[in-house]
Parts: C-alpha cells; structure tokens; sequence
C-alpha cells in the first residue's frame, strides 16, 4: 500500500495524508511518515494521535504494527504515551523550519511597481463587507426553496425587480424585469450579444477605449469600425458612412477614457440612427453612478429603449470580483439572448443574486454609493491639487466623473513619460494603448491616471511619484 488517507475523528478533527513509501517493512513506513509529518509541521506539538486499533483500519494494517511504529518513536522523543492520555507528538518535537524564500520588495526600477495608478478598479478595501454579510443573512432567510433548484438564466426576479427600480430611479432607464438579464459582467455581455449572433454585422466603436474588448470582438469575427471623438464626445453623425454597421457601442454618460458626456445632440443622433438601420446602441454605462460636479447624466437608453440596450455591473461601485452585471434589452432580444446563455453553466451566483437584491431594496447600495462618491471625489480633489501646485502646465481632463483622469501631455512625450515611470515603480497607462488601430482621429499624448486603486495610506507617496515624472514646462 503506497500511502493512504487517516480521517479518524479523535485525532485532531481534519485528514492527515501519510505516505508509507516502499515495499519493506509496514511498521518501518508508518514510523518514517510519522516522523516527516511532524517534521514539516502537519502534526503539531501536543497532538494526539488515533489509537492504535483507528489508525490501523484507516491504514489497513495490523494493529500491532501501529502498537511497534508509536513504541519506536515514543522511544527516540518524538512521541509521549501517558496513561489515560494517549499517545501525543511531543512537546520538543519542533517541526523543521523550511528557508524562507525571501519576497521581492517593491523597488524604482525592479519592474514590480511600487504604486498603482491603474485605472480599472475601485478601491479594494472598501468593498461594504458588513453590509453585504447582512444583506447575505437576509437574502438566505427569505430565500424561496426554489431559489437552489435548477433556476433560471435570466437572473432571479428578485434582483430583477429590485434593478427595475433602481435603475428608473437612479439611471432614468424604462424598463421591466421581463426585459432584464442578468450576466457576469459586461465582457460576459458582449460575448452572449455577438457570440451567439444576437447581433449581427460590424460594430462601430469609439476610436478610444478598451483593447480587451476590441480583442475579445475580434475573436469572435467581429469587425470594429472606429468612430472620431472631439469635445462633444463621439462622432456619432459618421455612423451614416458605414454601410456595414448595424450596431455601436458608446460610453455616454463618461467617455472612457478620455472622459466627458455624448453631447444630446449626438445622442439623438445615434438613437435615429439605430431606428433607420434597424440597428442597436449598446450603452456601456460602466461608472454613470460617480459623477462629483452635477447631477448625473441619464441613460440614452430613455431615448428609445427599444433600440438602445444598456449595460451594467458592479464592477466599479462594488467589486469586480463579484462577476456580476445585468444587460436590459428590447423585448425582442430577451430570448436570443437566453438561448445562447443555455440552461447550464454561464450564470451568475444566485446568492450573490439575492445578496445584491436585498443590498439594493434595503438602501445598503445607496448609502454605498453615497460614501464612495465622496471618497472618490475627495481623492480627485488631491490629485488636482497636486497637479495644479507642482505641474500647472499640466491639462487634467475627464474629471466630472469616474475614476479616473487623464493628463494631457505636450506632443510626443508619453512614451518617455511611460518610461520615466515604469523606472520609478509607478503603474499607470498611456492613451496610446486605448487607441484603436484604424481611428483617423489625430493621436492625443496623455496618461489615464486612476485615483480609485490605491489605499488610502499608499495615495499621497503615489501622487509624489505622478508629479515627479510628469515632463517640464516647454516654455
């Protein structure tokens, strides 16, 4: 017998994996895995080992031959045996300390950034853990028993409704819970729209934002045809010229990441676009909910929701880690969609479903809005104070909302700057990588600078190291 597994429950409560190597001796195997398991640590000091008559059915071996292995290592001082308190690993039988492999420190030029200005994600350690472990509580109280039975790939009603709600209240979207899906988050939303070809033909797309997406697209034959961008936001007046596109995909309420609203002229412009083509807009409103200087710009989706699919997540006011967005689509995308999600597999945890239901109807997620606007306002507020006092010449736009900025530098100086940065162990992105490759949008030199990323004891250092790397006046 190789090795076996001993789960006798008067051990220590937990399985202990012994090896009894070769084809020799039974008694001198169990000896030597004895030896090695409190060798490394798996049995402590003070643990009492199974009797003999347990620990020889869980190993399928004599009885006497355990009796013979706890003798010899009584014997040698790894083991004590006391009458009425059975055999225990010895009190001077330390474990053998493993060397340390030392973890590599963060260093200016070590290729390990010692601050993180990625954009991307909020900051981790506000994720409302109280909240979401009450919410949780609740949501498994009040939780139908058919709620973890098969259910059902369109999301629970529950969340559903509550997002119908919430949605109208917070975003001015017009919807329904029949018309809402719920998904693990908008690539997740993007793969069942054109993966299954709910949605067919190219896809016009703005000449900046995410290459991940752009990837993702590509993979599953997609064509991206990019659209300008000025100060009004997206060109979406060029969409008349593709012949092909019958669909496009917009950040309204915030470009990302150059930032700034879809002015309502454009919007309106591409809400008769969509009528005329019988085409779509998909609205990715991926941080709609943090806008710090005036009241929030409301969904496109409101314009014409039976053209206009809206997407969202909690990516950004919550955690990406939860893996969990909702799309709200004309009536007549619903089955489509559903019938390329399947009945199986691609869905969202039901209770993290509930959790984020009851997270919303008890108020939770507002007052959790609430104060991380606030907090990432106030984080805004110190990067523009630093900037204005140490780099001045330095243009910060994109900055009524979201979270992050971008800091628009002279012409052909963000590769360098990249560089000046990546040596002094600060992460952070140039607009370069945002571009799309075909956009006929001249390029713009700049940085995308995420506010939201690093904890509250590690942001000033990270603003120093901003300022020090950004290029001098050209004055």
């Amino acid at each position: 017998m190789p090795e076996s597994w001993v789960n006798s429950a008067e051990r220590i409560g937990s399985d202990l994996h012994l090896a009894l190597a070769g084809t020799g001796s039974r008694r001198a195997a169990l000896g030597q895995a004895l030896r090695e398991a409190i060798q490394d640590g798996r049995l402590a000091a003070g643990v009492r080992l199974p009797p003999y008559r347990s620990l020889a059915v869980d190993l399928g071996i004599a009885r006497n031959t355990v009796a013979d292995a706890y003798a010899e290592l009584v014997a040698e001082g790894w083991l004590t045996a006391r009458q009425g308190s059975g055999t225990r690993v010895a009190e001077r039988a330390a474990p053998v300390k493993r060397p340390r492999v030392p973890k590599k420190a963060p260093t200016a030029g070590s290729g390990v950034p010692l601050h993180n200005l990625l954009q991307g994600t909020p900051d981790a350690s506000s994720f409302p853990r109280n909240a979401w472990s009450a919410s949780t509580r609740r949501a498994l109280t009040h939780a139908p028993h058919d709620a973890f039975g098969p259910g059902d790939p369109q999301g629970r009603i529950e969340l559903r409704t509550a997002l119908t709600d919430y949605l109208a209240r917070v975003r001015g979207v017009r919807t329904t819970p029949e018309r809402i899906v719920i998904c693990a988050g908008f690539s997740d939303a993007l793969r069942l729209l054109f993966g299954g070809g709910v949605l067919r033909g190219s896809l016009a797309v703005e000449a900046y934002g995410l290459a991940f997406h752009r990837a993702l697209l590509a993979t599953g034959g997609v064509r991206t045809v990019p659209l300008g961008l000025d100060d009004h936001g997206t060109r979406t007046e060029e969409l008349a010229g593709h012949r092909g596109v019958r669909s496009v995909l917009l950040t309204p309420a915030h470009q990302f990441p150059i930032g700034g609203p879809l002015s309502p002229a454009r919007r309106n412009v591409a809400v008769d676009w969509a009528r005329a083509r019988g085409g779509a807009v998909i609205e990715d409103d991926y941080d709609g909910e943090f806008r710090y200087d005036r009241e929030p710009v409301g969904a496109v989706q409101a314009l014409d929701p039976d053209h206009v699919l809206y997407l969202g997540s909690t990516s950004k006011s919550i955690s990406p880690a939860l893996r969990l967005g909702w799309m709200v689509l004309p009536e007549r995308l619903v089955d489509p969609v559903l019938a390329t999600k399947g009945q199986r597999e691609r869905w969202t945890s039901v209770v993290d479903q509930l959790t984020f239901a009851d997270l919303i109807t008890s108020g939770a997620y507002d007052r959790h809005i609430r104060q991380m606007r606030q907090r990432y306002r106030d984080r805004r507020n110190r990067l523009v104070a630093a900037l204005t006092e140490h780099t001045p010449h330095i243009e910060v736009t994109g900055i009524a909302a979201g979270l992050h900025a971008v800091l628009r530098l002279p012409p052909g100086t963000e590769a360098s700057t990249l560089k000046a940065a990546a040596w002094r162990g600060l992460a952070l992105d140039g607009l370069a990588d945002y571009r799309h490759p075909a956009a006929t949008t001249p390029p713009l030199d700049g940085l995308v600078v995420g506010y939201a990323t690093p904890p509250d004891h590690a942001y000033a250092a990270a603003i120093e190291a901003l300022c020090q790397i950004l290029p001098p006046t050209t004055t």
